[in-house]
C-alpha cells in the first residue's frame, strides 16, 4: 500500500455526526470503530469514535475521532496524517517531522497492532504517523 497523506479531524463527542455528514456531503465508504470496540466496552467512551475513516468516490481520505473523555483538543482540532506499510519511508518522515518539535505518543506498537506516533513539528503542526504491517 502507497503512503497517504490526509486530514485527521478531532471532535469532543459528536465524531460520529460528523463523519456521516460527511458521509453525505462527498459520498463513499464511511468505516467507524467505537471505543468499545478496542476494550473500553464498559467506559463512558463505549460508543464514542476512537478512529473513523471516510473514503470518497472523488478519491478523498477524511479521518477523525474523539478526544478521550476529559481532554480538550488543545489549540488545533486537526492533524495531519501519514499511514501505510513502508516502514522505513514512514520512520523517515518521522524522525525528521518530529526533529526540533515535540512528541506527544512515541512512535511505537499500539494495542491495534500497528505502530503509531503524534507529533508537533517545529511549525506548530500535528502529525499522526501510523505504520501497517505489510499485508502478505
Amino acid at each position: 500500500m502507497a503512503s497517504r497523506l490526509n486530514p485527521y479531524l478531532t471532535f469532543t463527542g459528536e465524531a460520529r455526526q460528523a463523519m456521516e455528514f460527511y458521509q453525505q456531503v462527498f459520498g463513499g465508504e464511511l468505516n467507524l470503530n467505537s471505543y468499545g470496540d478496542f476494550g473500553q466496552q464498559d467506559t463512558p467512551m463505549a460508543d464514542k469514535i476512537m478512529h473513523g475513516m471516510l473514503e470518497t468516490p472523488g478519491g478523498f481520505t477524511l479521518m477523525g475521532a474523539d478526544n478521550p473523555e476529559g481532554e480538550q483538543p488543545g489549540e488545533h482540532r486537526y492533524s495531519v496524517s501519514l499511514s501505510g506499510d513502508d516502514e522505513s519511508e514512514l520512520r523517515g518522515y518521522w524522525e525528521k517531522l518530529s526533529e526540533g518539535g515535540q512528541v506527544s505518543v512515541p512512535l511505537e506498537k499500539q494495542m491495534w497492532g500497528d505502530v503509531f506516533g503524534m507529533c508537533t513539528d517545529r511549525f506548530g503542526v500535528p502529525w499522526m504517523v501510523n505504520i501497517s504491517e505489510r499485508s502478505g
